[in-house]
């Protein structure tokens, strides 16, 4: 064989080995998505919230506090049912709705602190986990992971974007 052939079939066979580990890797977000889906019913479940109510508790105490419109436009839901939802959560304990210091007309939606440790308690071992994991890691790794789940998370919102705008 020419070290041209084998030039060219060593770069066929590090450009197949680099797709698997492409796909690898997407296949691991994939599962840790399932992971984590399950994770968070069982939380919600404990905590007796159902799953959209629960991720938009997620969202009001990361993002908050937010207007319900804003809200159901994150999640992709109807104002409506948005208002549904946010009666559940505040029938609960979980929001609470303050009129906008800026626009007495608007209302603004945050999470109770108080509760938010009910939940948070309800992690801890996945949290302890995640602990144990992340040490085993210097800290330009940490650094990496931290770029990587920062892309993806970005991946993630423009794709929804895109959907939310192209519904067909």
């Amino acid at each position: 064989m020419t070290a041209q052939r084998a030039s060219a079939s060593g770069s066929r066979e590090a450009g197949r080995a680099r797709r698997r580990r492409i796909a690898e890797a997407k296949q691991g977000l994939r599962e840790l998505r399932i992971e984590l889906a399950i994770l968070n019913h069982r939380v919600g479940s404990r905590s007796e919230i159902k799953d959209l109510d629960f991720d938009c508790l997620d969202v009001i105490t990361r993002h908050g506090p937010i207007s319900p419109t804003t809200l159901a436009r994150r999640i992709g839901v109807h104002l409506a049912t948005m208002t549904g939802i946010l009666d559940r959560l505040e029938r609960g304990g979980w929001i609470v709705r303050d009129r906008d210091e800026s626009d007495r007309r608007a209302v603004l939606v945050r999470g109770v602190p108080g509760r938010q440790r009910d939940i948070i308690r309800l992690y801890d071992g996945m949290n302890t986990s995640l602990d144990e994991i992340l040490q085993s890691y210097s800290d330009d790794q940490i650094d990496l992971v931290v770029d990587f789940l920062r892309r993806c998370t970005q991946a993630g919102q423009s794709a929804t974007d895109q959907l939310a705008k192209n519904p067909d």
